[in-house]
């Protein structure tokens, strides 16, 4: 049966949680209401409010409190609700998350899960790539999977690395990409470049959505 990119990320963080007890997720609508688009529906009623954490409206403290939380053994997986919003968050992104391993050897294990990218009539507001804004940050590590099988591998090995990782997930990807993804555990390292497509001609360097702009024209 086929999985969507959508269910990938679902499947990735459901085993997770499972693994490991101090893995739990924090963000807005996530828990009764099942996500804005429904990635954690059911978490709730598996793992308990004390796992499933719905917040304020405040990107900055939803980061915070991942950061606070990680500093006492917790593995947070925070969403952002649309990543346009992590601007809200920048300075605890940025200057605490991204620094304090460096500045006195605090790991952050951390992950800000944010749905971007636009193609779902979302508006000015609701459709950014805001992702470059971090790659250039020492300490951050920045993931855009661009499959259903490295949305689930890679949102697997976000959660057991150890420096925070920003995942952004493509809303446009979520229910229109679908694959086989294998019955046994498996998971996607981190900064491994792969090779979608073999070629001769000409080398196209891209990361997700863009990923099946580029083999379309090819």
């Amino acid at each position: 049966m086929s999985t969507t990119y959508l269910e990938a990320i679902r499947e990735g963080l459901w085993e997770e949680m499972e693994r490991d007890p101090n893995v739990f997720l924090l963000g807005e609508d996530i828990g009764v209401y099942g996500g804005a688009f429904k990635v954690t529906a059911g978490f709730i009623e598996k793992f308990g409010e004390r796992r499933v954490v719905d917040t304020p409206i405040s990107e900055e403290a939803i980061v915070g409190a991942a950061i606070g939380a990680s500093y006492m053994g917790l593995r947070p997986v925070a969403e952002m609700q649309f990543a346009d919003f992590i601007s809200c968050g920048f300075d605890m992104i940025v200057n605490f998350a991204a620094k304090s391993r460096y500045r006195w050897d605090a790991p952050v294990p951390i992950v800000i899960r944010a749905p971007s990218g636009g193609g779902i009539h979302g508006g000015p507001y609701h459709s950014q790539n805001p992702e470059m804004w971090f790659v250039r940050t020492p300490g951050l590590k920045v993931v855009c999977p661009a499959t259903a099988y490295d949305a689930k591998g890679l949102i697997k090995s976000a959660i057991r690395d150890n420096d925070p990782v920003l995942f952004f997930e493509h809303k446009g990807l979520y229910r229109k990409i679908k694959e086989d993804l294998p019955a046994e555990e498996y998971t996607v390292p981190i900064g491994k470049a792969k090779v979608v497509r073999e070629g001769k001609d000409l080398s196209i360097i891209t990361y997700g959505a863009m990923v099946w702009v580029a083999l379309e024209a090819a």
